[in-house]
């Protein structure tokens, strides 16, 4: 018989616990791999009609979107929860609508302080505690902290909207994607036509500013403000996409599931187009710089493709609200081409054509090929689908207005309304309800930038309220006020429910970020 001593021992024990280890953890890892990718595009000002599986009329060449639209699943009743940027963006993070923060209209600015606490869960924070590695890269237009000059001092820190001339621009960041659940930040502050105007990687500014730009052109213009010597504002869209592109090849030899979430800055102003698609649309520089934002999506997804991981890849397109009038609506319709479709209105609007928007949703090994959804969706919804993806479990104080698109995707029957309801909101704080067929509009006008403007004349002479039934009536055409006090008094009773319990998902009731509100008396007969 051999005998074995002590020190053989406890070798063959280190290698047993290490096989064992070694098993495990890559049990572990392959269960993390069974997780889905996520890519999360947000285009910037892009009308529901800008897309030629959406709008029959498109004049403008949408191929690979178009391949994208057949290769999934189509929204076809898809909102954002604002029709402008900012609040948008919060209510995809956060699952939860933005005007339950301190933001109750407008937008923030390239120097703004930051809008989502730390201490809020975000989709980034969620899914990188279920092992996601997450990224970043493009718009934030959240508010962050810059780093202030020695001389600025203030005894509550940097909570205050600060000047431009403030900013130390060689200090770190603070507040920033980083500190919101994400591993890696490639960012600009704000639009691309609101200074400073500097690339930010993982808090740092990448190239101090060595000049002041600006632009007055029709199309092409921005606000005049500090520049990085790194920066050049017609380079911006394809700079971000290749940084995607690597960060997905990256990750895919990472072996982790990533999310990524790539914040376009266009086709939102200033419009430029590249060389190469100066002309291509022939309608406008507007027209030219969709084709070239879907030239790069097609580039995105087939990197996705050569990486190896587009069957467990879930892909999302879709838009932070509809189309700018700084696109030429009245050009582009000349050529008969509108960037809402059928839709009233555009950014900015309470109506549809400023909320309305594509979505598109790809997952080979989950979504059907060339599937098309009418349910009712709002951009919120991102929060709660992430969460169910990944296996994390919602609190009553986590995405209060987010509904997981799981369901769906999987083409499950129901029985009932995806969403009970959606509330809108424009530009100036006006709010809507949608409930099935019926949108209630608690303004007279539009809340935004197209006729019935809130300060022009006409507003003091039409109802207090409007009401629409979609169904019948997509153009909003048709105000049925009058003949519906009945309807009227449901949809703002559910309104104001949704409003003062915090939520308007099934849970217990959250405190809001001070919203108060009181509604006018409405004669329902006028």
């Amino acid at each position: 018989m051999v005998k074995i001593d002590e020190k053989m021992k406890i070798l063959i024990a280190t290698l047993l616990l290490s096989a064992l280890w070694g098993i495990t953890n890559c049990s572990q890892r392959t269960k993390q791999q069974q997780k889905p990718n996520i890519i999360f595009i947000l285009a910037d000002d892009m009308g529901y009609g800008d897309i030629e599986t959406f709008n029959p009329q498109c004049k403008i060449n949408t191929p690979n979107l178009n391949t994208l639209s057949e290769e999934g699943m189509m929204f076809t009743d898809a909102h954002t929860s604002s029709s402008v940027c900012t609040p948008t963006r919060y209510g995809l993070l956060t699952g939860r609508y933005n005007w339950r923060s301190r933001l109750k209209s407008g937008v923030l600015n390239g120097v703004s302080t930051a809008l989502i606490p730390e201490s809020r869960t975000t989709v980034a924070s969620l899914l990188k505690k279920e092992g996601y590695n997450t990224g970043f890269i493009g718009k934030w237009h959240l508010g962050w902290s810059w780093g202030l000059k020695d001389n600025i001092h203030t005894s509550t820190g940097n909570t205050f909207p600060i000047k431009m001339d403030d900013i130390d621009y060689g200090k770190p960041i603070a507040h920033t994607p980083n500190d919101l659940g994400f591993d890696y930040s490639c960012a600009i502050p704000a639009s691309l036509d609101m200074p400073p105007y500097v690339y930010v990687i993982n808090r740092r500014v990448t190239s101090p500013p060595a000049t002041v730009t600006g632009s007055k052109e029709k199309y092409s213009w921005w606000r005049k403000g500090p520049t990085g010597a790194d920066f050049h504002h017609i380079e911006v869209t394809p700079k971000f996409f290749d940084n995607a592109i690597s960060y997905i090849k990256e990750s895919a030899n990472r072996g982790q599931p990533f999310f990524l979430y790539l914040a376009l800055p266009s086709p939102h102003t200033p419009i430029l187009p590249t060389a190469q698609w100066q002309g291509k649309s022939g309608l406008n520089p507007y027209g030219d710089f969709v084709m070239m934002v879907d030239y790069y999506v097609g580039k995105l997804l087939a990197a996705v493709t050569a990486a190896g991981i587009e069957d467990n890849t879930l892909v999302i397109f879709t838009s932070d609200n509809g189309c700018s009038p700084q696109a030429d609506f009245e050009l582009l319709k000349e050529k008969g081409h509108n960037p809402s479709y059928i839709y009233r209105g555009y950014k900015a609007d309470i109506y549809e054509g400023g909320h309305r928007v594509p979505f598109i949703a790809k997952w080979p090994k989950v979504i059907m090929r060339g599937s098309v959804s009418d349910e009712t969706i709002c951009t919120t919804d991102l929060f709660a689908t992430c969460a169910e993806i990944s296996g994390y479990h919602l609190s009553d104080n986590e995405g209060e207005d987010s509904y997981s698109l799981l369901p769906l995707f999987k083409r499950r029957v129901l029985g009932r309304s995806f969403r009970e309801a959606t509330i809108h909101s424009s530009i100036n704080g006006s709010f809507a309800i949608r409930k099935g067929d019926y949108k209630l509009i608690m303004c007279p006008g539009s809340g935004g930038w197209s006729y019935p403007r809130p300060h022009d004349k006409i507003i003091s002479s039409l109802p207090k309220v409007q009401l629409y039934n979609l169904r019948l009536d997509p153009r909003e055409s048709n105000n049925l006020q009058a003949e519906n006090p009945d309807k009227i008094a449901e949809l703002k009773s559910l309104l104001e429910k949704y409003i003062t319990e915090g939520r308007s998902t099934p849970g217990t009731p959250q405190a809001n970020d001070a919203v108060n509100f009181k509604w006018e008396q409405i004669d329902f007969t006028k």
